[in-house]
C-alpha cells in the first residue's frame, strides 16, 4: 500500500479505468478515487472501455466518464493509470496497449487472485484477495492518502461494497465490509436508493426474459451442475442490455442440488461470455483460466471465441474432471 500511495503522490495526471462490461464494484471504486484524488489536487480522468449499464446511472459523476470504444483517443498524457477490479490486461484492451505505448505507468488495484495462466500485474500493483470487494481496498487507499471522506466518495464506496458482497451475503468471514459501511452511512446519502438500483429494479421485460431463460437450464452429473445459454436475440427482443443477464446465474445457484453452474451468453456470432459459480467445494476458477479468463475460486468467467457446442462440451469435460478429482480426494 505504501508503494502504491507513493506512485500516486508522484503522479500529477492520472487516468482511472476498470474492466470491460463494468460492474458496481469496479465503477464504485474508481469513482470514489476520482473524487478523492480530485480533492487532493490531482488531474484525474475516468476512461472506461464500454458504456455504463443503466442501473449505475444514479452514481455521481458517472455520466462524465469517457467511453473508449466510442471515443478511442487519449486526449492527454497520463503519468499513471489505475485499473480497478481486475489484474488482467486483456480486460482493458485496447486501452491497455495505448496507455502502454504512451509511456503511462499502469497499476492494478484488485481483489481477484493473480492469474496462473496469462498476463500478471507488475510494479507496485496492489492485489488483496482477502478483501470482499475492490471498494474495501479503495477505502483503505483513501485513508492511507489521508483524504477525508465526503458524501460523493461515500456513496461510491458503498455501491462497490454492497454490489460485490450482494448486500453483505459474501463478506469472507470478516467484519471489514460492515465496519467500513458503518462509517460511510454517517454521510448524507440514501442507502435504500443504492439497494434499489443495484438489486430491486426489475422491469416487466426483465422478468419476462428471466422466465424464458430459466426454461433453458440443462442439468448434468446428477443435477450437481447446471448450464444455461442466453442468446443475444433474447436480450434484444426484450429491450435489455448485456448487464441484465448478469444475475441469472446467481438465481439458479439457489437450487438445492447444484454444486456449480455455468452461464454462456452469446455476445455476437461465435463470441461468448461464460460465467461460472460454485458453492465453494469446486474451484470453477480453474475452468475459467483454461478458457482464458479469471476471477475468484467460486465465481469466475471468461470471454471465448468459437462454436457454442464445442465450448459447451469443453465446459462439461472440465467440470467432470473437477468432479472426479473431488471424489478421489474426498474434499
Amino acid at each position: 500500500m505504501k508503494n502504491l500511495t507513493a506512485e500516486i503522490l508522484a503522479a500529477q495526471n492520472i487516468v482511472l479505468t476498470t474492466h470491460k462490461q463494468a460492474d458496481g464494484d469496479g465503477l464504485g471504486a474508481q469513482m470514489a478515487l476520482f473524487y478523492a484524488l480530485s480533492k487532493f489536487g490531482k488531474k484525474v480522468k475516468v476512461i472506461n472501455i464500454d458504456s455504463t449499464p443503466k442501473k449505475y446511472h444514479f452514481m455521481p459523476g458517472i455520466h462524465d466518464t469517457q467511453i473508449y470504444e466510442k471515443d478511442p483517443v487519449l486526449k492527454s498524457k497520463y503519468d499513471l493509470a489505475l485499473v480497478f477490479d481486475t489484474n488482467d490486461e486483456r480486460m482493458i484492451q485496447p486501452l491497455f496497449n495505448e496507455l502502454k505505448s504512451a509511456g503511462t505507468k499502469i497499476l492494478f488495484i484488485d481483489h481477484h487472485p493473480a492469474l496462473k495462466n496469462g498476463p500478471t500485474p507488475g510494479g507496485h500493483s496492489y492485489i488483496q484477495t482477502s478483501a470482499a470487494s475492490t471498494g474495501e481496498i479503495a477505502y483503505n487507499l483513501i485513508k492511507e492518502l489521508g483524504i477525508l471522506l465526503d458524501e460523493k466518495i461515500a456513496i461510491c464506496l458503498y455501491t462497490s461494497i454492497v454490489f460485490d458482497t450482494q448486500l453483505f451475503r459474501y463478506v469472507r468471514s470478516s467484519p471489514q465490509s460492515h465496519l467500513i459501511c458503518a462509517e460511510l452511512l454517517k454521510f448524507k446519502f440514501d442507502p435504500l436508493l443504492v439497494h434499489q438500483n443495484l438489486l430491486s429494479q426489475q422491469s416487466v421485460e426483465k422478468m419476462r426474459f428471466i422466465s424464458q431463460a430459466l426454461q433453458s437450464i440443462e442439468y448434468h452429473f446428477d443435477q450437481q451442475f447446471a448450464l444455461i445459454k442466453i442468446q443475444k436475440s433474447e436480450l434484444e427482443k426484450n429491450g435489455l442490455d448485456i448487464d441484465d443477464s448478469r444475475d441469472v446465474i446467481d438465481m439458479i445457484m439457489n437450487i438445492k442440488t447444484l454444486q456449480a453452474a455455468a452461464l454462456i451468453r452469446e455476445d455476437s456470432a461465435d463470441n461468448h461470455k461464460v460465467s461460472f459459480r460454485s458453492k465453494g467445494s469446486y474451484r470453477v476458477l480453474e475452468i475459467a483460466e483454461k478458457l482464458g479468463g479469471g476471477g475468484h475460486p467460486a465465481a469466475a468467467g471468461a470471454f471465448c471465441v468459437g462454436d457454442y457446442n464445442q465450448l459447451k462440451s469443453k465446459i462439461l469435460h472440465e467440470f467432470k474432471l473437477l468432479l472426479d478429482g473431488h471424489k478421489k480426494t474426498g474434499s
